[in-house]
């Protein structure tokens, strides 16, 4: 039995209500979901939070579940949704965080000497800061493709968009984080 048949035998028997194939999904797909999510919230309990909620809402609509894109890609659009959703609440709640707030006490694992480890740490700032900056369409790109590895025909069909939006969001997205470290960048080259 393919994978894709059994994903699909698994799908069916999760619309029947099994307990077993819901479990057997989460598991198939837990890793991706999570590491999807924490690209956008950067917080492990936020994370763990929107991920139970988005596999709420993957079981409570896998009756309106199409089997086009695989159980996988559905799940990921719906963390990505929900990524977005929590975003877009937490701004209007509390204003967003800057990143240096967020990683405040953080750990870097540079280490060569104390100035290579302030610099590292400033570009890690810098850096996720620009992609945090990111309108959301290009991040959600940007992240499925660059940051975790995605081809750009999977990440269209994730944000349900063709292969070529998503290139073009890519290349705007890296257009602007490099806009955006370009000072950094200079100061660094005059530096040396």
């Amino acid at each position: 039995m393919s994978a894709d048949a059994a994903e699909d035998e698994l799908v069916d028997r999760a619309r029947e209500g099994d307990v077993d194939a819901c479990s057997e999904l989460v598991r198939r797909s837990r890793e991706a979901v999570y590491r999807t999510i924490y690209r956008f919230t950067k917080n492990h309990s936020d994370t763990d939070d929107i991920a139970q909620e988005t596999f709420l809402r993957a079981f409570r609509g896998i009756r309106h579940f199409k089997k086009k894109a695989g159980f996988p890609t559905w799940v990921i659009r719906i963390a990505i949704n929900q990524s977005l959703n929590f975003l877009k609440k937490k701004k209007k709640e509390k204003g967003m965080k800057t990143f240096e707030e967020r990683m405040a006490g953080g750990k870097s694992g540079w280490h060569y000497s104390p100035d290579s480890a302030v610099n590292a740490r400033e570009l890690g700032r810098n850096l996720h800061a620009a992609i945090d900056s990111l309108p959301p369409v290009y991040r959600s790109a940007f992240i499925l493709v660059i940051l975790e590895g995605m081809r750009h025909g999977q990440a269209a069909r994730i944000l349900g968009c063709s292969e070529n939006t998503v290139s073009w969001r890519v290349h705007k997205a890296r257009k602007m984080i490099q806009a955006k470290l370009e000072p950094y960048v200079s100061e660094a080259r005059h530096g040396m």
